[in-house]
């Protein structure tokens, strides 16, 4: 990139470039030894289902879990209220991190309504291989009354003799949201107030 390009020019001319699934909401100036993984504090995703017929149009089925049948919204909030907290979430992935152990802490997982569903949102230190996509599908299993929500404790305790269900599809499933300590951003953030702490990326 040119030398004498701002955060703004670079952020214009990524997202002329980048494929229509990803998009570039804020450039930030960073000190020279940032690194955009290691250096994050938290990353929140988002997971959509489809409850309504509407949900399988060709506008929405590339976005959401067009499942197309309504959802027990209370075992939904039941199940996501047991996440919080550090857990081993070794049940809820496809692949581990042996160097990084499974243990991930999760600081807030809610499911809240959507115009045609409803959406999941977690916010965690790191995360597992397909562990939310994992976690989706078991927690939309358990409000179809496939199986019973106490599963979910269970998996929670690596019970050996619990499987989860299939994870659920990647239409779904976006990065909304990462944290990063404002030690490492230079400049401000134009979305938000001087005195935040963390600023999105």
């Amino acid at each position: 990139m040119p030398a004498d390009w701002t955060p703004e020019q670079l952020r214009r001319a990524l997202n002329s470039t980048l494929p229509d699934d990803l998009w570039i909401q804020i450039v930030r100036a960073v000190t020279s030894d940032f690194h955009p993984r290691y250096d994050a504090l938290t990353r929140t995703y988002t997971y959509s289902v489809g409850s309504s017929p509407q949900s399988a149009s060709p506008f929405q089925r590339r976005w959401c879990w067009a499942l197309c049948e309504q959802l027990d919204r209370s075992l939904l909030a039941e199940a996501a209220a047991h996440l919080p907290g550090e857990h081993s979430f070794e049940a809820f992935s496809k692949a581990g991190q042996p160097e990084r152990g499974d243990r991930c802490r999760i600081s807030a997982a809610t499911w809240s309504d959507w115009e045609l569903g409803a959406r999941f949102t977690v916010s965690a230190d790191r995360y597992l291989h397909h562990m939310v996509r994992y976690l989706v599908g078991t927690m939309v299993d358990v409000a179809r009354n496939r199986r019973p929500l106490g599963d979910v404790l269970r998996l929670l305790d690596n019970d050996p003799d619990m499987t989860t269900s299939p994870p659920a599809p990647p239409e779904g499933l976006f990065l909304s949201h990462v944290e990063y300590p404002e030690t490492v951003l230079l400049g401000s953030d134009p979305t938000t107030s001087p005195s935040r702490s963390t600023a999105t990326a």
